[in-house]
């Protein structure tokens, strides 16, 4: 069960008994659950609740009391991604307010998005009035079939008196457990009805709430410990495998207590980067498909493997009999238990709240005075560090993204909050910034979403307005919701945009030059026309510059990053830098290509992926 910062439910609610509209209902209900900002784009069958939206900022107006904001994108899908950006930044349930039909339907992706990523936020739907379901209205769409196979959990309000406590309980659901997207879709008359507002109540959903008090009352027990420090005791090269089940379990904390306990090093996941301090001298960085080498290689030699909120996906064990070839133990901690054993067989496991798991195992290591000496596997580590560092053409002329990157890096200092789009830029992003603090590092994972980087940037920045929020995105990503540059102008928010242009989709140009012969098909833009810079001035960015010059890359991004409002800085990289390390598809970290300004321990041949291995 994850903590997402909700307030608690108000006891003898002043408003209780009080008659309202439905949408009041909804209003009152969000302002109680801890709402601090709605993104949401307005229509039709949602009107009822933006009026109510009105309403309630006009009475907090008056009587001194905090509003809700309400930011509106160029669209839904950028209000979806809004609402995931203040999510994963803060740790709170994130709240987009859209209309029925089109509306509903542009946050799918953001929906699935959320899903695969365990993000928790709650999308309200406006529908048509509750007697055209089913007829083919006007702006119309069969919402709780689409979004029922990609959503966390999905409501119809068709009964106004259970308005109130279906949204209290889509909070509930998507904050607890392994937290997620909940989509509620209340008909146009049910938010006009007027009913006796209760300030109290949630839905029976008898069986959730059973499972979650299983995962709460899933105490790590003595003996359970005692196998798994058995375990740890006869290793000796034992390495964490963290996944972002750390971040979204409220956990990094608590690996930071165990793994400095005992000298336990640790690898992070793409969607886990920050669970532990990237600087602290126990992160071995990323592993997987573009991990850092050494992390790769100390998968490869370690004995024991503890995976604590990860999942073994395919961009991490592309190969699961081969991955972690050498340990002996595999254990497992994990909120869903539908995770252990779903793709490698492990030998400890336990269910429950991650955080509550690993300080009872520090907490029973402690006790008990467990002594391992793994200096040995340490100075193994940090050899394969030195020796297998990352690294780029930095002889080159050419403007490469890894030199951007660091000069970000330096001026961020690993506490700044970092979107991306997909792409290599995204995997630039993870191999060279650093993350001090879980909640900087804000990407699409599971889903790979391209235009995710801006409007997630947005969401961060009103989640949290006192630090710098940086996109660091690319120029194909950037265009799938280039509209919400002007969403960060019209509210004034100090987003920095960074743009790495390289005339096209370049993580797919990269496998087009290595798998199918150099064939750019649909993946060059270097004859399109866009002017970025432009661009972003037309949407309001006093600051928005194009740097070209190697040269010009320390002062530039210095000028850059202090400009006290919104900046954009489009950067004209080498079109031909690739993403390395990286692990074709279908292959094991003995494959791995380094490029060639990374040491490889292989001798590799680069072989294309079979048919079922594409991407």
């Amino acid at each position: 069960m994850s903590d997402s910062g909700a307030k608690p439910r108000p006891v003898g609610h002043p408003l209780a008994g009080e008659k309202m509209s439905g949408a009041r209902m909804i209003m009152q209900v969000l302002a109680d659950e801890g709402v601090t900002a709605i993104f949401g784009y307005s229509g039709g069958a949602i009107l009822p609740t933006y009026d109510a939206v009105f309403l309630y900022n006009e009475e907090c107006a008056r009587t001194g009391r905090p509003q809700i904001p309400l930011i509106v994108p160029a669209n839904e899908q950028g209000a979806g991604f809004m609402a995931a950006g203040y999510a994963r930044a803060s740790g709170r349930v994130g709240l987009c307010l859209v209309t029925s039909g089109p509306g509903a339907t542009n946050t799918v992706t953001p929906v699935r998005d959320c899903m695969a990523d365990s993000i928790p936020i709650v999308v309200i739907s406006g529908q048509v009035p509750t007697p055209a379901i089913g007829t083919d209205a006007f702006q119309e769409a069969p919402v709780p079939s689409i979004m029922g196979s990609v959503a966390k959990h999905i409501f119809l309000v068709t009964d106004p008196v259970k308005l109130e406590a279906t949204v209290r309980t889509a909070f509930e659901i998507a904050r607890t457990g392994r937290p997620g997207p909940v989509v509620v879709d209340i008909p146009k008359d049910v938010q006009n009805w007027e009913g006796v507002f209760l300030g109290e109540g949630l839905l029976p959903i008898l069986g959730y709430r059973r499972r979650m008090r299983e995962l709460a009352e899933a105490s790590l027990d003595a003996a359970a410990a005692e196998r798994f420090f058995a375990m740890l005791g006869e290793s000796r090269r034992p390495l964490i495998y963290a996944g972002g089940g750390v971040i979204n379990g409220n956990a990094a904390g608590a690996l930071a207590e165990f793994t400095t306990a005992f000298n336990v090093p640790v690898v992070t996941t793409l969607m886990g980067i920050g669970a532990l301090d990237t600087t602290h001298p126990l992160a071995m960085r990323m592993l997987g498909m573009h991990g850092a080498a050494f992390a790769n290689y100390a998968v490869d030699d370690c004995d024991f493997l503890i995976a604590v909120g990860s999942r073994f996906d395919d961009r991490v064990a592309g190969v699961p009999a081969k991955f972690a070839r050498n340990a002996r133990r595999i254990a497992h901690l994990d909120v869903d238990r539908a995770e252990v054993n779903k793709v490698k067989r492990v030998h400890w496991s336990h269910v429950g709240l991650v955080g509550e798991a690993l300080r009872s195992l520090t907490a029973y290591g402690l006790k008990t005075r467990f002594g391992r000496d793994f200096s040995p596997w340490l100075a193994e580590l940090a050899e394969l560090k030195r020796v297998h560092a990352m690294n780029y053409d930095r002889a080159s002329s050419l403007i490469q993204p890894g030199y951007v990157i660091e000069e970000l890096n330096r001026h961020a200092r690993g506490a700044a909050i970092i979107t991306t789009g997909v792409g290599q830029h995204q995997m630039w992003a993870a191999q060279y910034c650093d993350f001090t603090r879980p909640r900087l590092w804000l990407t699409s994972g599971s889903m790979g979403t391209m235009g995710f980087g801006l409007p997630a940037a947005i969401g961060a920045q009103i989640a949290c307005p006192d630090r710098l929020v940086i996109d660091i995105d690319g120029d194909s990503s950037i265009r799938m919701n280039i509209g919400e540059l002007e969403t960060a102008t019209t509210y004034d928010l100090p987003v920095k945009v960074v743009v790495l242009n390289n005339f096209g989709d370049g993580m797919v140009k990269q496998w087009q030059k290595l798998f199918f012969k150099g064939r750019l098909s649909a993946s060059d833009r270097s004859l399109h026309k866009k002017d970025f810079v432009k661009a972003a001035q037309a949407d309001g960015f006093r600051y928005a510059a194009r740097l070209e010059r190697k040269e010009d890359v320390s002062r530039v991004i210095g000028e850059f990053l202090a400009f006290a409002g919104p900046a954009f800085l489009e950067v004209m990289i080498d079109p031909d830098a690739g993403v390395y390390p990286m692990v074709g598809p279908g292959q094991t970290y003995e494959d791995m290509i380094t490029g060639d300004f990374i040491a490889s321990r292989h001798k590799v041949n680069i072989k294309p992926p079979g048919p079922s291995e594409m991407f």
